[in-house]
């Protein structure tokens, strides 16, 4: 088993920027791929960027250009900077990693105030 543990969320104002840090822990042998999607209430949760193990970064358009993903294999831990932060990025993040099957932090709620 993995468990996900999220940090970083929490109010920021439009135009700001926020971090935010998602560590692996437990049985860990090789994290896939690993990263990041949001979800807003009455929606389907969507994918915000995402970074296979040594592969490229894939990003969704809405954050493309102002986010960047990063991860840090020694310490099993991913990372998401959002810069010039919208209205419409309120949501709650969750992380998630694959290995064998796919793991999910408990989310993280992401306020941009306007």
């Amino acid at each position: 088993q993995v468990q996900l543990v999220e940090s970083g969320g929490g109010l920021v104002q439009a135009g700001g920027s926020l971090r935010l840090s998602c560590a692996a822990s437990g049985t860990i042998f090789r994290l896939n791929t690993m990263g990041w999607y949001r979800q807003v209430p009455g929606k389907q949760r969507e994918l915000v960027a995402t970074m296979p193990s040594g592969g490229r970064a894939n990003y969704a358009d809405s954050v493309k250009g102002r986010s960047t993903i990063s991860r840090d294999n020694a310490k099993d831990t991913v990372y998401l900077q959002m810069n010039s932060m919208k209205p419409e990025d309120t949501a709650v993040y969750y992380c998630y990693a694959e290995q064998g099957r796919v793991y999910w932090g408990q989310g993280s709620q992401v306020t941009v105030s306007s």
